[in-house]
């Protein structure tokens, strides 16, 4: 399968498209200046406690307020509020590392968020959801930092390995390395990407991570909230910092700006690999030269063909998607309509997967 990754890049959006073998699989835009985007950390201050919902609206300097349910909190949540409380008590002392902390007892998941927060309370939270229309970014404590191997969790001292790795072997040499490399109350994920890699090379991408961590808390000591004190990569790099791999054919840029940081991302985790990403210069819009902007067209109107003369009409309302498949001139020319029948809707399926 031929993998590409054309990035759009105008004065106000950034749009990424995952193409495979031609065909658009992956379509993401954001704005550019990227504020309160997923992963983005924030020194926040509760606002309004809604019992009713079990949750808490939360002022991120977003001009909506942000939202955070009680399950959202995590079960260290104690631990990781008291360690921030005293972080923000002593900003000219070099914070303890969590590996010192003692743990305090876990929140207890059937709870009620006035039983762990208060109006005016401070707190370090995560992007969750990103805000849309009339409505705020959703939020979390359990904090995460991802890399392309792995992904960091304090306060959870627990290992995982991706279930996509098959070789028991292998994922015992991983969880072993890791155990052998994370301070403690450091959580990890192991990521499928991570399968036969090098010690050398997920220890420093452990150390990076780590870093992130220790910048963040550093930046909490002197900040007022809200603000914010850790920044997601852009999207585009973090795209290809989850799905790169040796299929990936080209990565096409039309800016030269983000053309530089997708190609020193990549020049840093696959050397051999980064003269795969391209800086577009045609005439032509770049969409349009990959066939990306007909392909978009299909998919947000309420009319999709596809093989055969087939297509489908997709219809939303509040409820509900409904979606009604045709086989349009495709009967005209099968003797046999229950072959027909299921040959259009085997087709249907895939289309629709691919569309949803």
């Amino acid at each position: 399968m031929r993998s590409e990754l054309v990035v759009d890049v105008t004065p106000k959006d950034m749009t990424t498209a995952l193409l495979e073998d031609g065909r658009l699989v992956s379509l993401q835009r954001e704005t550019r200046d990227a504020s309160y985007a997923v992963g983005n950390l924030y020194l926040a201050k509760v606002k309004k406690l809604m019992p009713g919902l079990n949750a808490a609206f939360v002022n991120v300097g977003h001009s909506k307020d942000a939202f955070l349910h009680y399950l959202d909190l995590g079960s260290q949540f104690n631990t990781f509020s008291q360690y921030i409380k005293t972080v923000r008590e002593h900003p000219n002392k070099r914070p303890t590392s969590i590996s010192k902390v003692k743990n305090q007892p876990e929140t207890n998941k059937h709870g009620t968020v006035s039983d762990v927060l208060t109006q005016g309370q401070e707190l370090l939270v995560q992007i969750a959801k990103e805000p849309i229309s009339t409505k705020g970014p959703r939020l979390t404590t359990e904090i995460t930092f991802t890399g392309r191997f792995m992904v960091l969790t304090p306060f959870n001292d627990r290992i995982s390995v991706s279930q996509k790795i098959k070789d028991h072997a292998e994922k015992t040499r991983l969880r072993r390395l890791i155990e052998s490399m994370k301070p403690k109350n450091f959580g990890i994920i192991v990521r499928t990407s991570a399968e036969n890699k090098k010690a050398a090379e997920l220890n420093a991408e452990l150390k990076i991570l780590l870093k992130a961590w220790d910048d963040a808390i550093a930046k909490i000591q002197h900040a007022t909230a809200p603000s914010l004190v850790y920044e997601e990569e852009s999207r585009a790099v973090g795209e290809i910092r989850d799905i790169f791999n040796p299929e990936f054919e080209s990565i096409q840029v039309n800016n030269a700006e983000v053309y530089d940081q997708i190609h020193d991302y990549v020049n840093l985790i696959a050397p051999d690999r980064s003269d795969i990403v391209k800086l577009y210069s045609d005439d032509m819009p770049i969409f349009d030269k990959f066939g990306i902007t007909k392909q978009i067209k299909s998919s947000f109107g309420k009319t999709v063909s596809f093989k055969s003369g087939a297509y489908i009409i997709v219809e939303s309302t509040e409820a509900l998607h409904v979606i009604d498949v045709n086989s349009g001139n495709r009967s005209r020319t099968s003797t046999d309509q229950e072959s027909n029948a299921l040959n259009v809707n085997l087709l249907a399926a895939d289309e629709i997967a691919r569309q949803l």
